[in-house]
């Protein structure tokens, strides 16, 4: 799997050829103006929830390049009504290709659009392909249903939101990953607005401390696991 960091909570996911959107906003994000949205391929756009910071650039995105909507049934309703193609599914469901499969896993959060319809409960997503899983827990508080997952899923990687305010902060996602049983982590939802503001070198000492890495990447760099 090939990761790059478009900003906020948004990454792109490229798996054999095959190239997965997660909760783009980029035109609404200062921090990311240097990416062109007209180049980003996606040919599943996943969504953790409604919130504008989530899902700001879905219509622009679909509409060009024909990607399919993978959420809750109300998110996915939602843009049906719109003529925008999507499958939805809901907490424990797995929707499968033959290049991946990505579960939808509980998330403690809100979610509604921004013009006030009702975007169903959040929730995160297990993307497994061959032999490596991915975890993105959406924007979440730390719960005790993580434990779940490494149940039935050896994770690779997670990622984690860390600005805390409006979800886990970074002692929380260090607990996280005891749960996940998963010690690698990219972090996403800190620094773009001042309630979520961290210090990021501190947010790796702490991880560092509990013997946990803590990958921060920077808005257009990518990684591979």
């Amino acid at each position: 799997m090939n990761i790059t960091f478009y900003g906020h909570a948004c990454f792109g996911i490229e798996i054999n050829g095959i190239n997965l959107l997660v909760d783009p906003f980029i035109t609404g994000n200062s921090l990311a103006s240097h990416i062109d949205v007209e180049m980003i391929k996606a040919d599943y756009i996943l969504l953790t929830h409604a919130h504008q910071d989530h899902v700001l650039d879905v219509e622009l995105i679909a509409e060009k390049t024909d990607a399919t909507i993978v959420s809750n049934y109300e998110i996915v309703m939602y843009y049906n009504a719109k003529n925008l193609k999507g499958h939805p599914v809901n907490h424990g469901g797995t929707f499968k290709t033959d290049k991946f499969s990505a579960k939808y896993v509980n998330a403690i959060h809100t979610s509604s659009f921004a013009d006030g319809t009702y975007g169903g409960q959040p929730g995160g997503f297990v993307i497994t392909s061959e032999d490596k899983s991915l975890y993105i827990a959406g924007d979440t508080a730390v719960t005790m249903d993580m434990k779940l997952i490494p149940m039935t899923t050896k994770l690779t990687a997670s990622i984690f939101p860390i600005g805390d305010n409006f979800t886990m902060g970074v002692e929380d996602a260090i607990l996280a990953c005891d749960l996940v049983e998963c010690n690698k982590v990219i972090g996403c939802h800190f620094n773009t607005f001042p309630p979520i503001e961290i210090n990021t070198e501190d947010a790796k000492k702490q991880f560092s401390i509990k013997d946990k890495e803590l990958t921060l990447l920077a808005i257009g760099e990518s990684i591979t696991i």
